[in-house]
C-alpha cells in the first residue's frame, strides 16, 4: 500500500490525463468521477515498482482505460450512452475541434484508443503498443485504419499523417 503523500503526487502529476480518457470513454462527468476514483484507490493498493514516471504514467493509462471498459459492460452501463451527453464538457472543448472529436468518439473501440492516445496524448506508436499489449506494426495499423474512417467521416483531410 503506498503513502498518502505519494498518492497525492500521482494525484497531482495525472489527475487531468486520467479524467480525460475516463470521460473519452464514458461520456459522461458522474460516471468519470466514479471510475476516476476507482483508478487512483488501485493505485493506492497497488505494490506496483515503477521504474520512472513514465512507467507510472502508462500504468495509470492502462489501468483507467481497463476501468472504463468493466465499467461499460457492467450491468448498470450495458446500454450506450448518447454522444449528446459531450455538452456538459462544451466550455472546455473548442468548437473547432468538436466535430473531430465527436467522430474520434464514433470510432470502433480498438481504433478510437490508438487515435486518442496518439493524437491526444502524444504517445508513441511503440508506447501505444506497450500501453494496449499490442506490436508497434499492429498499431500502425490501427492508426491508419481510424484515420481513414475519419477520413470518411469528416471528409477531406482532417489531421496530419
Amino acid at each position: 500500500m503506498r503513502s498518502e503523500a505519494e498518492v497525492n503526487q500521482a494525484v497531482e502529476r495525472y489527475a487531468d490525463m486520467v479524467q480525460r480518457v475516463c470521460f473519452y470513454h464514458l461520456k459522461n462527468r458522474t460516471d468519470t468521477e466514479d471510475v476516476f476514483q476507482n483508478v487512483f484507490l488501485k493505485y493506492m493498493l497497488s505494490d506496483e515498482v515503477f521504474g520512472d514516471r513514465e512507467h507510472e504514467k502508462a500504468w495509470l493509462l492502462r489501468v483507467a482505460i481497463n476501468a472504463c471498459k468493466d465499467y461499460l459492460k457492467s450491468f448498470f452501463r450495458r446500454n450506450v450512452v448518447s454522444l449528446e451527453v459531450m455538452n456538459e464538457m462544451e466550455t472546455e472543448v473548442l468548437e473547432d475541434y468538436r466535430e473531430v472529436l465527436e467522430a474520434v468518439l464514433s470510432l470502433p473501440e480498438k481504433y478510437k484508443d490508438a487515435i486518442y492516445l496518439h493524437y491526444y496524448e502524444g504517445y508513441t506508436a511503440a508506447e501505444i503498443g506497450r500501453i494496449l499489449g499490442k506490436k508497434e506494426n499492429a498499431v500502425y495499423s490501427l492508426l491508419s485504419r481510424g484515420r481513414e474512417m475519419l477520413r470518411e467521416k469528416l471528409g477531406g483531410d482532417w489531421i496530419g499523417k
